[in-house]
């Protein structure tokens, strides 16, 4: 008995944990993927082609068990519920991918993962605006969740509008200043076209998360979500990358960097991401889901400093300590939330119903209106003897 009380207490922890362990695991998966991505990108993959083959992986890996675990419980497929996958391809796959890699390669890859920490914000917005989150500024949590959001938008708003001087880290900044004005005005233009575009990239991931907590209330089966949504994927990226590239040769893969980023890219960040992201959404909601991501911006930047040799800009630091010091505002708000959904949820069980004066005065005048028409029809049908 001594052994099973420490051991039942241990999974109870695993258990509240395992949605904090899912997310962070996630963000290694991301972070990966952005320095890989970016290396195969040098290596002359197209960004339209990559999304494209992206999502045949992840269809073939995620296929299969989709099959086997969801056969007996995985529900019909409406028309609304197509509709949403539909939506659902198009705001991932589509406007989220192509616009963030094509956004990544007029900046930097630890730039690009930075500005997608104004996510959560984008996201909570939304949540609000379809009912998928509560605010009520009598509580101090769901203040600290407007406060950590306004935070997030201010530092967006930094990295976005200022750049700054670059920071020499690792001595990377050396040998560079050789440009000329022309060459230095054409950067600037290229980032911030690029700095709208992974704005734009952030919206439609956004889009998708409030949009696949909707749907994942229509049809329970994750497994099977993932993989219409990663075919759907295929279809909609496919006609965009055929329309974009007409070179035939950019379709080309070889054994190397870019066939490596098409792979761990489909497997950790379509396939298990979308079954992850979506178990999650589906217990903590859309804006715990997105929470996380300056972990993600954070091991970007050191790897893409160390393996890429990038820039560091003062207003990428600056703006990046901002985002995530409102997102931690705002995480805490959540857990507050969750606690207290979690304790409105136990104690429903042990409550009694309540009736108020009215219904209970209604109940009984009904009851005795109800015995005297009973009474009147016996006596009717009955009448009294009448004594002599």
């Amino acid at each position: 008995m001594g052994d099973q009380k420490p051991s039942g207490m241990l999974s109870l922890f695993f258990i509240k944990i395992k949605p904090y362990l899912a997310i962070v695991s996630l963000q290694f998966g991301y972070a990966g993927m952005y320095i890989l991505t970016m290396v195969s990108f040098k290596h002359g993959i197209s960004n339209y082609v990559f999304v494209v083959y992206r999502h045949v992986v992840a269809s073939i890996v995620i296929a299969p068990f989709a099959f086997l675990f969801e056969r007996k419980i995985r529900p019909k497929l409406t028309p609304s519920v197509f509709l949403k996958v539909v939506a659902l391809g198009f705001l991932e796959p589509v406007i989220d991918q192509d616009f963030y890699f094509l956004g990544m390669k007029k900046t930097s890859a630890s730039f690009a993962s930075a500005i997608v920490n104004v996510l959560p914000a984008l996201t909570f917005i939304l949540a609000i605006i379809f009912r998928l989150e509560r605010v009520n500024l009598k509580q101090k949590h769901s203040v600290a969740k407007v406060i950590g959001t306004s935070i997030t938008l201010t530092g967006a708003t930094v990295m976005t509008l200022y750049k700054g001087p670059i920071l020499d880290i690792l001595g990377n900044s050396q040998g560079r200043n050789h440009h000329n004005t022309t060459t230095s005005t054409s950067a600037d233009q290229h980032w911030a076209t690029g700095t709208i575009m992974v704005l734009a990239s952030t919206c439609g991931w956004s889009g998708f998360f409030i949009l696949q907590s909707i749907t994942l209330k229509q049809y329970p089966a994750p497994l099977t979500l993932t993989t219409l949504v990663c075919l759907m994927g295929i279809l909609e990226a496919g006609v965009v990358a055929l329309v974009m590239e007409h070179d035939i040769g950019a379709w080309a893969l070889g054994w190397d960097s870019r066939l490596l980023a098409v792979v761990y890219s489909g497997v950790v960040c379509s396939g298990i991401a979308y079954y992850v992201q979506g178990m999650v959404n589906k217990e903590r909601g859309p804006v715990f889901v997105t929470a996380f991501s300056p972990l993600c911006m954070i091991i970007t930047a050191v790897l893409g400093v160390i393996v890429l040799a990038e820039q560091v800009h003062l207003g990428s630091l600056i703006g990046a300590i901002v985002i995530v010091s409102g997102l931690y505002i705002v995480v805490w708000g959540k857990s507050k939330d969750y606690l207290i959904s979690k304790g409105d949820q136990k104690g429903m069980p042990h409550e009694l119903p309540i009736v108020d004066s009215s219904t209970r005065s209604g109940s009984v005048d009904g009851i005795n209106e109800e015995h005297a028409k009973k009474l009147k029809t016996t006596t009717e049908n009955n009448p009294p003897l009448q004594e002599p």
